[in-house]
């Protein structure tokens, strides 16, 4: 058994448990798979995630060894950990004459993977023709996966035509499913970054809305979602003629496809964010960024509704913000107010993950964390670069002050304030460079004024003016210095308190000018100094003082 890493199509992915067998199927080595049966391997050995050397076959569409195999016992019905078969994989990747032969050899075509999705409902999604027109030859059936999609509105959803007009004609779809499917269809094409087509999208919609309508006896009505704000305030069009009114406004179009696609899919589906945010995206590089944060901040929503991590949607608002602002364009008070609210709620889950034993990628868990620890700092520092109203900054601090509350930490255990005034601190470089940069004075004077706690330590013990004494640009950036020093002794922060090498701030001083700010503010009261000596004398005083002051000690 070897944990092999091999050439294509499985280069540089690392394979557990593979057998040599395993390795020679997978990479097309047709006359080093005869050689290895015939001095009996297990042509049925599993890896870690129980693939069978058939199933790497089928992954590289290699019939001769798939063949060869299976003539020689490979059982076709063993599945993956994921209950993914040999003919979903074929089927997903392409390969028809693999997909034929095991049809002949009885593959069962309505075979569930984990989603709940048939060999039919990836070929769909793939858009291989002659694969699904085989698959429905073989009786497959149109069966609804976990996300509650069937095959037809897989293909419709993925902008394949072609399969979602042969799959009409399934045995199983009624008007309704063929009225969504070409709804959805239409739909797709409106929003899809690489196969928009609004023409295609005003015909499908035209060809359902006809559908709708054939008979006037009995008319299939819409259950229109109600008005949303993302999309103008939007009500679908509920007839061929309020269909037609539109059929020359593109953008009333686009709007028309992600109104429809938020009706059929489920506001809690996980693919109907997509399309929202590319239109989003769209509209700000037009500059017309209101819509843009409109539509960003419903595709938000949607997917911390269905918990869905988000920290690439905080981070491009965190993104777009700032490219307003190096723009000179007004960023709104309460669309910055909205995002911080989600980033707490974020922030708040992945607390809860990172804190899980049980998580089951508990390094992604913390990675995630961390950057949305990082989007909440960029929001801040943009907050303070935004024009607010009195009431505005007010519910714009309620949420920093529930965040700073929180205490949420990175794996070094640095707090935000920690984070605030460290040079280390990354900052994306996709426009948010332009605005943000640590260490803030303004977002450390915002953090403590929410209720930071300026005595803060990280893992090694650091306050937060433990890292300002060493920004390394007291000349050229010496009022950020100045002010920051100021902020935390104001605010209580301890001159004289230790980290874990018994370092002050002082000690932990590398120029001469953060040395001097520091002693100007130096501010040692004789509960500071009685501390100190009991410290320096190794003075026995658990027990032996008030407990409060056991911990105000432990700091000298």
């Amino acid at each position: 058994m070897l944990t092999s890493v091999i050439s294509s199509p499985f280069s540089r992915y690392v394979i557990d448990g593979a057998t040599a067998l395993w390795c020679a199927a997978g990479a097309g080595h047709y006359e080093v798979v005869k050689l290895l049966v015939g001095h009996g391997a297990n042509v049925n050995h599993t890896t870690v995630t129980n693939s069978t050397p058939l199933r790497a076959a089928c992954f590289d569409g290699r019939l001769d060894i798939v063949r060869f195999l299976v003539e020689n016992n490979a059982n076709i019905g063993i599945a993956n950990k994921y209950d993914n078969t040999c003919l979903m994989i074929a089927a997903y990747k392409g390969h028809t004459d693999v997909v034929r032969y095991l049809l002949e050899q009885r593959a069962d075509p309505n075979a569930r993977a984990h989603c709940g999705a048939t060999a039919l409902h990836f070929a769909a999604e793939a858009g291989h023709l002659d694969i699904v027109r085989q698959l429905v030859t073989w009786k497959a059936a149109m069966v609804v996966n976990g996300h509650g999609m069937t095959p037809l509105k897989v293909a419709a959803e993925s902008c394949k035509a072609e399969v979602v007009e042969l799959l009409l004609a399934h045995s199983d779809v009624d008007l309704q499913s063929r009225v969504e499917a070409l709804e959805l269809l239409g739909a797709s094409f409106a929003n899809d970054r690489e196969n928009y087509n609004i023409t295609k999208t005003y015909q499908y919609l035209y060809l359902a809305m006809l559908e709708r309508f054939r008979d006037p006896d009995n008319i299939l009505h819409k259950e229109v979602l109600p008005p949303i704000a993302a999309y103008g305030m939007r009500t679908e069009c509920r007839t061929p003629r309020e269909l037609d009114a539109i059929r020359h406004d593109t953008d009333a179009l686009h709007m028309e496809g992600l109104i429809v696609r938020e009706r059929i899919l489920g506001s809690d589906n996980i693919d109907v964010s997509h399309p929202i945010i590319y239109r989003g995206a769209v509209y700000a590089d037009n500059m017309e960024f209101e819509q843009c944060i409109k539509l960003w901040l419903h595709a938000l929503q949607l997917r911390q509704k269905g918990n869905r991590n988000t920290h690439k949607d905080l981070l491009r608002f965190a993104q777009v913000f700032s490219q307003m602002i190096h723009l000179n364009e007004p960023v709104k008070a309460h669309d910055v107010e909205n995002v911080l609210r989600c980033s707490v709620l974020e922030i708040e889950r992945g607390m809860t993950r990172v804190q899980n034993p049980q998580e089951p990628d508990a390094h992604s868990a913390l990675e995630n964390h961390e950057c949305n620890l990082y989007t909440f700092l960029y929001l801040v520092c943009i907050s303070t670069k935004t024009q607010c109203s009195e009431e505005e900054q007010s519910r714009i601090n309620k949420q920093i002050y529930r965040l700073v509350h929180l205490d949420p930490r990175t794996r070094e255990g640095c707090s935000l304030l920690h984070l605030a005034v460290d040079s280390s601190t990354p900052v994306d470089d996709f426009h948010t460079n332009d605005v943000c940069s640590f260490p803030s004075a303004s977002v450390a004077k915002l953090l403590i004024d929410c209720g930071a706690n300026v005595n803060a330590t990280d893992n090694v013990g650091n306050t937060p003016l433990h890292l300002i004494v060493q920004y390394n640009r007291p000349i050229s950036d010496f009022l950020t210095l100045h002010s920051i020093i100021i902020s935390l002794v104001e605010a209580g922060a301890h001159t004289d308190m230790t980290n874990k090498e018994k370092k002050t701030p002082l000690d932990r001083s590398t120029t001469g000018v953060s040395e001097i700010l520091l002693k100007t503010q130096m501010k040692l009261s004789l509960k500071c100094l009685a501390a100190r000596a009991v410290r320096l004398h190794n003075i026995k005083y658990q027990n032996q003082i008030p407990r409060t002051l056991e911990e105000f000690v432990e700091f000298h």
